[in-house]
């Protein structure tokens, strides 16, 4: 597909030489989610190919290390001051009525301002420093990325990783909403996640002539299936009481509605009827734990579906694709999806939602040669069912599946395939 042929990786792309700054909310301790993982794993590589990368941070609860250098790249984590009463006085109705949340806004701002602040004043006048672009991730980061641009006339690029928008199904904060809109308006380029984000930010008012993609990625080195034994897979089936007979289905992701959790739970019935013995795994955290703990009462699934809410490491996180037979991922909304690479990476056959803003249907052949897992409607249960039985019909056509999804992995969303695409786009848009 001509899509796939512009993020292909050449092995012969110049090696570029510069200095990037990247505003980030998320960075290493602070991992929450997909954001966190892209910025740790595209600054690593970036600083491998030759370039200076510097990262504005969140210093959470300000226990953390004001400056250090973390593997080869500079991280700054500004401390944060309590905002919440002075910002209340002259905000808007919107965030001032999001009550004990309202803090959050504030240290969002206030990490923002304080960054910029760092960047322009000590950074660069004080201390000399220059940068050539600043890449400012999602509304958390761009209103720092806005001011170095107005002050230092550096070129911002607006990554934009998802939408409030998106994020609420049509709902959230307007003040948010405004901040992205005017954060594609005043950046020089906006880099988003998938060709699905592409129609949504064409609809919510972002210069296309700006808007570039780059897929997110995976080492596929680390989430490498040979790297876990046979007895390290049998032995956390076990401790979920799953035996050698069995099929276990994997979910891993937030507990929020737009993941699709429940819609999973709901389509167990019909799974069962055809695959009695298959069990559920739901791996994540969220508000909707006690929703998706009822409905599991109310279906009479507590012997076959099981929720584990807690956050785990990475290497748990990698255990529980390899000991898992199908990775099930219904979600509504999901710009690319990450959890979906990491799968397809384990060598997974991977049924995923491929309905509205869904960047895994991207990831994911649905057929043909290069088929690697399943399309469904995440909006019906019985699609997702009929998605998973697709699969289980054959054991020898699963784990081809998983094998063509790995492959894929390898070809199109490594990290070096993603960090050349992204150091094409900043060279794009350089001075």
């Amino acid at each position: 597909m001509q899509k796939d042929s512009r993020l292909r990786h050449s092995p012969n792309i110049e090696r570029f030489d510069m200095k990037i700054a990247h505003f980030s909310w998320e960075f290493p301790p602070v991992i929450w989610g997909g954001l966190g993982t892209f910025a740790l794993e595209i600054t690593q590589k970036q600083v491998s190919k030759g370039n200076n990368v510097t990262v504005f941070a969140l210093n959470d609860e300000n226990k953390l290390s004001t400056s250090e250098i973390w593997n080869n790249v500079e991280v700054y984590r500004p401390k944060t001051l309590d905002l919440t009463s002075t910002l209340c006085l002259f905000s808007n109705k919107d965030v001032c009525s999001w009550g004990s949340n309202f803090k959050f806004f504030a240290d969002v701002m206030d990490y923002n301002i304080n960054s910029a602040s760092q960047l322009i004043n000590t950074l660069v006048r004080k201390n000399g420093r220059s940068f050539d672009i600043i890449d400012a991730h999602d509304w958390l980061g761009i209103v720092g990325g806005m001011i170095v641009k107005k002050k230092l006339d550096i070129p911002l690029v607006f990554h934009v990783h998802s939408t409030e928008d998106g994020r609420s199904t049509g709902g959230g904060s307007l003040t948010i909403k405004n901040i992205e809109f005017e954060g594609g308006q005043f950046a020089d380029c906006v880099i988003t996640v998938s060709y699905a984000m592409v129609d949504e930010l064409k609809r919510l008012g972002f210069p296309q002539d700006k808007v570039r993609v780059c897929w997110n990625g995976v080492d596929p080195n680390k989430y490498d299936p040979q790297r876990i034994s046979p007895e390290e897979r049998t032995k956390l089936r076990r401790k979920y009481n799953i035996n050698d007979t069995e099929t276990l289905l994997f979910f891993i992701g937030r507990l929020v509605t737009v993941k699709g959790a429940d819609n999973l739970i709901r389509a167990m019935p019909s799974i069962l009827e055809d695959f009695p013995k298959t069990k559920l795994v739901i791996l994540g955290v969220g508000d909707m734990e006690n929703q998706l703990r009822s409905l599991v009462d109310d279906l009479g699934l507590k012997e076959k579906v099981t929720l584990r809410t807690e956050f785990v490491s990475e290497e748990e996180r990698i255990l529980h694709y390899a000991a898992s037979d199908i990775v099930v991922l219904p979600s509504l909304y999901e710009p690319f999806g990450i959890v979906c690479t990491e799968a397809m990476s384990m060598a997974k056959p991977v049924v995923v939602g491929a309905r509205g803003i869904n960047g895994m249907r991207e990831q994911i052949v649905s057929s043909g040669k290069e088929q690697c897992g399943i399309h469904i409607n995440p909006f019906d249960p019985d699609d997702i069912a009929w998605g998973v039985k697709q699969i289980l019909e054959s054991k020898d056509r699963s784990v081809l599946l998983g094998k063509k999804a790995r492959k894929r992995v390898i070809e199109q969303f490594s990290w070096d395939v993603v960090t050349d695409r992204t150091l094409e786009i900043y060279k794009e848009f350089l001075k």
